[in-house]
């Protein structure tokens, strides 16, 4: 009896899983919706599959603040997620607010990442006081998509079809306006209802280009530029050369449907342009050419996704648990080429430059985008779905229909984001 008791436990304890063998789960929360949510799902999903140590396990939050609010909270209650995707251009509020730990030079090495494989540019703005706080994973600018058959009836096309150049606000909005009178339609759409975002980042956009800066010394320093750069986007719908009130899904399927010449958006609309053109439904070809140098230069509005590790106040990760986390990092960032092909910019060079990244259509079209870029300035109140951000989408796109006059309507907007420029840092 002794010996067959024996007997079934060395049975049992050789079937049960070892520590040595044992899953690690990373809980991952996620804003990325849409065709990015289905990118980033098949990547979780061969990661997982690629090995059996670590299993992430991914949830999506609503896009914007609902995201932000939800993570700061959790993080500062010590009920965070081992890891969350972010826009760099919150590293200040997060880093700077103690929602995120810094990744320390020694673990980035352990995982097999360095430095110097991503972009410059995207790497710095993953920084926070001279500490590493997120892993970059992509570029998303501002860019110019073009309907061919429209553009080309206002003689807009070379001989190879593709959109002659486009030098300068000028001749800009002569493009515009050819359009519109060859074809009786929009010459550009952009989403431009209130609440929209799409004018503050063309906004910026524009004054990055004139070399004028949004704020200095705790201030609002665009002058008389500002002024102007919105003066000069409310032209567009005064003259008729564009559809005021539309939300993103209308000016979207405006452009999609053969109705608008140009559409100013960001490279995330690449994903639908294929779909449409797989399905035979788009009715047009297409191209993209990146935004074009309007004033001095031809800095564009960009901002980027990144992966963080929530700080989760008074519940530290293990060392055993970071090293999982940082090899979900590691995977995504060396095999990212499926999320290029959701028109993103790839902050991992290696994998940027690769034969196959290089040769992604249209993403080559605007390849060269990333010398270009300019980030929201450095404050808590900056980036996505930021209270900055949300302010000027409440006042600006009232200038595109004509219900304030683009002084009026950035002096109300002042007058109100006058008091986050004076508010301490909040640290959560």
């Amino acid at each position: 009896m002794t010996v067959r008791l024996a007997g079934a436990v060395a049975t049992v304890l050789l079937c049960a899983p070892t520590s040595g063998f044992a899953q690690t789960e990373v809980r991952m929360w996620t804003l990325l919706s849409g065709g990015d949510g289905a990118r980033m799902a098949a990547l979780v999903e061969r990661f997982n599959a690629s090995q059996r140590e670590v299993r992430v396990v991914s949830t999506t939050l609503k896009w914007g603040e609902p995201f932000y609010t939800k993570l700061i909270t959790s993080s500062v209650v010590g009920a965070g997620p081992d890891i969350a995707t972010v826009h760099l251009s919150r590293m200040t509020n997060l880093a700077g607010g103690g929602v995120l730990r810094p990744i320390a030079p020694q673990e980035l090495l352990e995982a097999g990442l360095n430095p110097a494989d991503f972009y410059p540019r995207q790497w710095q703005k993953s920084q926070h006081a001279g500490k590493t706080y997120a892993v970059p994973l992509d570029l998303h600018p501002l860019v110019l998509y073009y309907n061919k058959t429209l553009v080309g009836k206002a003689g807009l096309l070379d001989e190879t079809g593709t959109l002659k150049p486009i030098e300068g606000i000028d001749a800009l909005t002569d493009a515009f306006r050819a359009v519109r009178q060859a074809t009786g339609r929009p010459g550009m759409t952009m989403e431009s209802n209130q609440s929209s975002y799409a004018v503050w980042r063309l906004w910026l956009t524009m004054l990055a280009q004139r070399n004028a800066p949004l704020i200095r010394n705790g201030r609002f320093a665009y002058g008389a530029a500002g002024i102007d750069s919105l003066a000069r986007i409310s032209s567009w719908y005064a003259r008729g050369y564009a559809q005021s009130g539309l939300n993103y899904a209308a000016s979207t399927s405006q452009f999609i449907g053969g109705n608008a010449g140009f559409m100013i958006n960001g490279v995330w609309e690449v994903p639908e342009m294929l779909r449409a053109t797989a399905n035979g439904t788009l009715g047009f070809d297409y191209g993209i050419v990146p935004m074009p140098r309007m004033y001095a230069n031809r800095g564009v509005w960009a901002d980027s996704h990144a992966f963080a590790i929530p700080a989760s106040e008074g519940r530290p990760m293990t060392p055993h648990k970071l090293r999982a986390v940082m090899r979900f990092i590691a995977f995504v960032s060396k095999n990212s080429l499926g999320w290029a092909e959701g028109g993103h910019v790839l902050a991992y060079r290696p994998a940027a430059e690769s034969p196959a990244a290089l040769a992604l259509m249209p993403n080559r079209l605007y390849a060269g985008v990333p010398r270009d870029v300019v980030y929201a300035p450095d404050a808590w109140y900056m980036g996505a779905a930021g209270p900055l951000e949300a302010m000027a989408s409440k006042y600006l796109p009232a200038a595109l229909s004509s219900q304030l006059a683009p002084a009026q309507a950035l002096r109300m907007f002042e007058t109100e984001a006058a008091l986050l420029l004076r508010k301490r840092a909040p640290r959560y």
